[in-house]
């Protein structure tokens, strides 16, 4: 018996912390989550100001103290998260989960690795979360729409540049035998490199084809590229547009904290618990 008081106690705590840190649908926690903005905010503003030479000069000292403060605090979130899910694996592994560990890591990797602490404004990802924040639920469903055209259009996008890289091979090959070193084509590799910049229509200019048939061979991959550039926003458009768009909620499942789920889901379509 009170091994179950303690494991409801357990589960209630968790309820509570979990409403607190993943739901917006009460005072304390839209409370909590303005203040994490705010908090985040002020993070990517210190690391901003961080490399500035003559700030740094100036108040680095402090700076670098209230980088670890936030880096502290944000830990505590983070184990807190971890531990308000059932499945905290799910969680982890999630995008945000993923964004969350990795706006703490490089502060901890920066007492071994000096200067990977700038890799912190990555926080700012986390500054997505104000869309639920402010039960914006219209444009949870615009997200949860653009989502599942990415997922439904990936294999396709995927086996295209498969493609492309399979043209950039050989066309990097032939530049390679046409043109030679003294064009500055010294191995395929850096043929393969310049087909990528024209077939992208970047056009560094660095490597240019000096021969006749160099040209010809590049006028036609620029032609290409064009057309290369149009296929893959035609396949996310084909998706987009047969994704339906339905009501999205701003609840987040308690056993894997995924979010998006349909306004009249009674269970997450991601774990099956239920909301």
């Amino acid at each position: 018996m009170a091994r179950r008081g303690e494991g409801a106690v357990v589960a209630a705590w968790r309820d509570v912390v979990h409403e607190i840190i993943f739901e917006a649908d009460t005072p304390a926690g839209k409370a909590f989550d303005v203040a994490l903005l705010i908090l985040i905010a002020a993070s990517v503003i210190t690391v901003s100001l961080e490399s500035v030479a003559r700030i740094q000069t100036r108040i680095g000292g402090g700076l670098v103290a209230a980088e670890w403060g936030f880096t502290v605090l944000f830990t505590i979130e983070y184990v807190l998260r971890l531990l308000s899910v059932r499945r905290p694996w799910r969680y982890a592994l999630s995008f945000f989960g993923v964004v969350d560990l990795l706006a703490i890591l490089p502060t901890y990797i920066s007492l071994f690795v000096p200067g990977t602490q700038s890799l912190l404004v990555i926080r700012g990802l986390r500054l997505l979360r104000i869309v639920r924040v402010f039960k914006l639920g219209r444009f949870l469903g615009e997200a949860d729409l653009l989502m599942t055209a990415v997922r439904q259009s990936r294999r396709k996008i995927m086996l295209f540049v498969g493609a492309v890289l399979t043209i950039v091979a050989i066309l990097g090959a032939v530049m390679y035998l046409i043109e030679g070193p003294e064009a500055g084509f010294t191995s395929i590799p850096r043929g393969m490199y310049w087909a990528i910049v024209t077939v992208t229509t970047v056009g560094y200019g660095d490597i240019v084809p000096a021969t006749v048939s160099g040209q010809i061979l590049a006028a036609v991959l620029m032609l290409m590229g064009y057309g290369i550039i149009a296929i893959p926003t035609g396949i996310f458009s084909v998706e987009l547009i047969q994704a339906s768009q339905r009501p999205v909620s701003t609840q987040a499942c308690p056993s894997c904290s995924a979010e998006g789920h349909d306004a009249d889901a009674d269970f997450c379509k991601f774990c099956g618990h239920a909301l």
